[in-house]
């Protein structure tokens, strides 16, 4: 496998991460404009799933950071 299909498979892994997280940004605030004004709960677990789908994202890129790394200097 050259480096070039090497990294285009780390690139097609972090489209995936990306698409999956605007996915579930866009899907969150679509659900989260029919909780009641009110009801502060439901609005922190919304807001805390949003953060924890980032966060994941945040920690896979780093994975692909050394990935990358690994593959062109290896």
């Amino acid at each position: 496998m050259t480096l070039l299909h090497k990294l285009g498979l780390v690139l097609v892994a972090f489209l995936a991460i990306l698409v999956t997280v605007v996915w579930f940004a866009f899907r969150e605030r679509r659900l989260g404009k029919v909780i009641a004004y009110d009801d502060r709960a439901a609005q922190q677990a919304s807001d805390e799933r949003v953060l924890a789908v980032v966060m994941s994202a945040i920690f896979g890129g780093m994975v692909l950071a050394i990935l990358v790394g690994w593959i062109v200097f290896f």
